[in-house]
């Protein structure tokens, strides 16, 4: 009898596009299309349809590993856990718990990245937890707090972006990063509206613009002011909207005014001409969007950018309208769900802050422990791992591999060497797994089920499909496993759904509330939009009382009113509450999890209080679209942000005369880790390149395919050159996925943004020369 398809998501990007796993015959998973999820619709990129091949125990790692002898050798779990926390205790003993440090990632269930943080500050009570995020989203994230009073990647589903008239995409490449997106794009030019790019290479994205800026890397700041300039100049300023909905308009417009377009055009290269076409096509239509991802974000000023972005977005009344508004492209598999729930430095679960005494005794309260007892906030992760072998003398590390991802990466590196002891848990023997005394193998994507949380704020499901190797851990197991051997015995439950209940309750009132979120509610809704608060919280009105949202076009209701929280939550806004209808799941798929564990969970203290009530007539529907009434701020009004315009923290010079910037290319994901163990995704991206204009390949004497070394002040990197039009004559290029002296981000900038502490990675000074072939053999 065939093996029915269990219904499931990609284990990569932040689309978490759905997918049908059925196990094989011959052992092996086949991938089948999910048409029911409104993601994606049945398309995969070449990275989803072949996700299962790191699966393969050919690639993947079997057993656990202890460095004996400077060599890495198989070793029982009972041997490597213990190793592992008599590591961790002997440098708490030695140096205090502050020198033990967790390093997490986006790819972690939001399970997983709950209960690191807990671990973190419970059982190790260290402060030093923080997570690879931070070099993605974090200062979109921290723009749009601003701004808004909350930070959910995009405030609407990915479906209205065909709707509306006109988006402006910047930095953003999504036929290469996350190809099933692009059809909205496509889908938005067919119904007539307009395609913006904005990015200094024209990729396969500025391919499809009706319109395509070029501007210097780490001008993206100048040039949205340029745009508001001509916006106020123009007398297209929607004044109602700014009076009734917005503070902070006179010091942002008296900013934005000293940036006129001539100057704007001397910083950024781009036209005059265009920055009017873009203000042009921007306001004419009744709805437009602006949608930023690292372009803009991973810079030393990208806060003040993503400000910039949206302020012009509020001063033209987009934001909080229907298919308006500014949104952020979330990159990694569970880059929303990961920074909301412990795992950064500064942060409870929830999006609660860590220094905020209410969020402290609420948390405090579902954990069982003492508030006094939490640690404040640590370092952020450049920071963090910049200290380690001096400050930090332990760390442990689930799902990241920063030898490869780390900007300033080779200094990364010698830093991870110089520790006392390094534990590594991952799927396959990384770069940075390499270098550790115990490497830990865990389950992956297809063999566990847990949550993640989707660049919409759409919260899903992950089943399991098939079982893994004997042998094999989940990290819930493994982090169950520590805390036992380290004196904590209960509170570290090793079933999903069990950790997911406690979250829930965790977050419950706090700005990212979770707390009417089950997972048969994500099984028989195919997710749910966060906020969605209990029934219990959602009965409570918010600090500014109830209100009433404005009607969607596509027909909302009244909206749920906002829980009341902690004292730095913001309340909820009350936009559209009422979700999109969304096809039914395969029938044959079991709510909750499937997991076989070997070890007990073990129940927290008040794991005995009343289940939430699951999917019914009464619970809340889940928040598609924010801010279509109030924002979150406890005004209800949104902040205009005065920014100015900066230069980059390491401008050209006449030893570095060239910009670099970094990306990613359609076949390879992130630091390589896993793609880079796919035969096809190899076959179509074997390795680094460096992609420069005609001009200074002339000027260096390089052709096509020949060996260019980029050199910064940090280090240098040779790679083949790629030689093209499609990108400015004082910019290189880069992908970041590979290791060796091809490694891209031996060459990037640590520079950080000082609210977000971003690390800058998109724009240093560097020099390209021309390197001899070496003769084979």
């Amino acid at each position: 009898m065939p093996n029915s398809p269990t219904p499931t998501h990609c284990p990569y990007c932040a689309l978490q596009c759905g997918m049908n796993l059925t196990p094989a015959p011959d052992g092996t998973v086949e991938v089948g299309e999910r048409a029911d999820f409104p993601v994606n619709r049945g398309a995969l990129c070449g990275k989803g349809r072949t996700a299962p091949a790191v699966l393969s125990s050919r690639v993947r790692l079997t057993s656990p590993l202890v460095r004996s002898g400077g060599t890495l050798v198989p070793a029982t779990w009972d041997e490597a856990l213990d190793r592992i926390a008599g590591g961790l205790a002997r440098t708490r003993s030695e140096h205090g718990p502050d020198a033990c440090g967790v390093f997490g990632g986006g790819g972690l269930t939001n399970e997983k990245a709950y209960t690191l943080g807990k671990f973190a500050r419970i059982v190790l009570g260290t402060s030093q937890i923080d997570y690879n995020g931070r070099f993605c989203m974090s200062s979109a994230a921290a723009g749009g707090i601003k701004a808004f009073g909350l930070d959910r990647g995009l405030p609407f589903p990915l479906e209205d972006i065909p709707k509306s008239g006109c988006v402006i995409l910047v930095g953003s490449n999504p036929a290469e990063t996350m190809p099933p997106a692009l059809r909205f794009f496509t889908e938005l030019k067919e119904n007539g509206g307009t395609l913006i790019v904005i990015d200094p290479r024209r990729t396969r994205t500025a391919e499809q613009a009706d319109l395509h800026l070029m501007p210097r890397p780490g001008t993206d700041l100048a040039l949205a002011l340029g745009l508001l300039h001509l916006v106020v100049a123009q007398g297209r300023v929607d004044e109602e909207y700014v009076r009734e909905r917005t503070v902070g308009w006179e010091d942002a417009r008296a900013a934005a005014m000293a940036h006129w377009p001539e100057y704007v055009e001397r910083i950024t290269g781009v036209p005059v001409p265009q920055l009017r076409e873009t203000v042009r096509l921007f306001c004419e239509p009744e709805s437009a969007m602006v949608l930023t991802a690292r372009g803009p974000e991973q810079q030393s000023k990208g806060t003040d950018t993503v400000s910039a972005w949206i302020n012009l977005c509020l001063a033209t009344g987009r934001a909080g309208r229907p298919y308006s508004g500014y949104g952020c492209l979330t990159g990694q598999g569970n880059g929303q769900g990961g920074r909301e729930h412990g795992q950064k430095a500064d942060q409870l679960p929830g999006y609660r802050k860590l220094d905020d005494p209410a969020a402290r005794a609420h948390v405090a309260e579902v954990w069982g422990v003492d508030p006094d007892s939490l640690p404040g906030p640590g370092r952020s992760a450049y920071e963090l791992l910049d200290a380690l072998g001096t400050d930090i003398r332990s760390l442990l590390l689930m799902g990241s591999n920063p030898v490869v991802s780390a900007p300033r990466a080779a200094h990364i590196e010698e830093r991870i060497k110089s520790l006392d002891f390094l534990a590594v848990c991952d799927v396959v023997l990384s770069e940075t797994a390499a270098l550790a005394d115990v490497v830990l193998p865990v389950t992956q994507w297809a063999e566990e089920t847990g949550t993640t949380t989707n660049l919409e704020g759409r919260v899903l499901l992950r089943r399991k499909a098939i079982s893994p190797p004997d042998g094999i851990l989940s990290d819930l197991e493994v982090l169950h496993e520590l805390a036992d051997r380290l004196g904590v015995e209960k509170g570290f439950p090793t079933d999903p759904e069990e950790v997911f209940e406690e979250l829930r309750r965790a977050s419950a009132g706090g700005p990212a509330d979770y707390s009417g979120i089950t997972y048969r509610r994500l099984a028989e809704e195919n997710g749910v939009f966060w906020p969605c608060p209990s029934e219990d919280t959602a009965s409570e009105p918010g600090p500014t009382g109830n209100t009433t949202a404005q009607p969607h076009p596509t027909g909302n209701t009244t909206a749920e009113p906002g829980p009341t929280g902690d004292s730095a939550a913001q309340p909820h806004p009350t936009g559209n509450t009422t979700a999109e209808p969304h096809p039914t799941p395969d029938t044959a798929a079991q709510p909750g999890p499937t997991e076989n564990t070997t070890a007990q969970p073990h129940p927290t203290a008040d794991t005995t209080t009343q289940p939430h009530p699951t999917a019914d007539t009464a619970a809340h529907p889940g928040t598609p679209r924010l801010f279509l009434d109030r924002f979150a701020h406890p005004d209800g009004r949104a902040r205009f942000v005065a920014v100015s315009h900066r230069a980059v923290a390491e401008e050209p010079d006449a030893e570095y005369p060239v910009l670099l910037t970094t990306g990613r290319v359609v076949a390879q994901y992130q630091s390589g880790a896993q793609t880079r163990r796919v035969d096809e995704l190899n076959a179509a991206a074997p390795g680094p390149f460096v992609e420069l204009h005609p001009r200074l390949a002339e000027r260096l004497g390089a052709a096509e395919g020949d060996p260019v070394a980029v050199v910064s002040r940090r280090g240098r990197a040779v790679a083949p050159a790629r030689i093209t039009l499609g990108i400015r004559p004082d910019t290189v290029f880069m992908p970041f996925h590979w290791y060796g002296e091809g490694r891209a981000n031996t060459l990037t900038n640590p520079a950080l943004d000082p609210t977000s502490r971003m690390p800058e990675f998109k724009a240093c000074a560097v020099r390209v020369e021309a390197v001899e072939r070496q003769d084979a053999g």
